[in-house]
């Protein structure tokens, strides 16, 4: 009995490095492109000219410019995820439901804007939203508005470009949990006398909510770090913590405030991610199961 133990301990050994070494090229890119740069980030964020110091995360306690723009992204970034589960969820349904032609027709309008760049889009909607563009023109044209609206420079076109961008990556995660739930727990749930709204409240909605927090969480995460579109749509007056960071980087040369900018946002998300994880566990959000 010894011999084979032993002999099934060096073959798990060997076996264990060979894992190993298959796995050292991918996690030789990770610590180079993540992990180096993330211990960079917080070496910056607690020193000044090589010496020790909290001062950078001082600010965040005496500096109201922090709070306000810390409150005002995670306010727009809210705004934005919970209009793209109200818009993104019926049209993740639509594709999932509909037979295949108009199913592929429906993913193909949601992957079409991602052919477009971001920045040409957030310039298009700052072209239909200007005070002479064609929806206040419509506008005027319908008698809705005597006067231009301010549909640019503020909170509103900052949030209807950023949710026109981050949509897709609602809609996306949303079909491909719905495209895993039976079709035959529909049928069955009618079968005992459920009615369409009833089913799909007890049945279908439940069953897609590792989609809707998979969805909820990526978009939250990406509207956080939004820079092109509140630059240009906020006109200076939306100032998210994406461009305080490239004040701070740009104008005053203060990697160190930056830095610690981007450790506490860092710290957000993962907390986020946590509390996601508390909910659904994060292998149902990543989609392993």
């Amino acid at each position: 009995m010894t011999q084979p133990s032993s002999a099934l301990r060096r073959h798990e050994r060997r076996e264990q490095l060979l894992i190993l070494a298959l796995l050292a090229p991918a996690l030789a890119v990770v610590a180079a492109l993540l992990v180096v740069p993330l211990a960079w980030l917080a070496v910056q964020s607690v020193t000044t000219d090589g010496a020790f110091t909290l001062e950078h995360y001082r600010r965040f306690l005496t500096e109201d410019i922090y709070w306000r723009s810390f409150l005002l992204t995670f306010r727009i970034a809210l705004t934005v995820t919970v209009l793209a589960v109200l818009l993104g969820y019926p049209v993740a349904y639509a594709a999932a439901t509909l037979p295949r032609r108009w199913s592929v027709m429906v993913l193909g309008l949601v992957i079409l804007p991602f052919w477009t760049s971001v920045l040409v889009r957030a310039y298009a909607w700052m072209v239909l939203l200007q005070r002479r563009g064609m929806v206040n023109g419509m506008l005027q044209g319908l008698g809705l508005t005597d006067q231009p609206i301010a549909l640019i420079n503020n909170e509103f076109g900052t949030v209807l470009a950023t949710l026109h961008i981050l949509l897709p990556f609602m809609v996306l995660p949303l079909y491909a949990t719905m495209q895993r739930i039976p079709r035959d727990l529909m049928l069955a749930g009618a079968s005992l006398g459920g009615g369409p709204l009833h089913v799909f409240l007890r049945v279908f909605l439940p069953l897609s909510m590792p989609g809707v927090v998979a969805g909820t969480v990526l978009v939250f995460v990406l509207a956080l770090g939004f820079y092109i579109t509140p630059e240009l749509l906020g006109g200076g007056r939306t100032f998210m913590v994406s461009m305080l960071v490239s004040r701070n980087v740009e104008i005053y040369n203060q990697w160190g405030a930056a830095s610690a900018i981007g450790v506490v946002l860092l710290v957000a998300v993962a907390a986020l991610f946590w509390l996601a994880s508390r909910v659904v566990p994060l292998e149902r959000i990543m989609g392993a199961r």
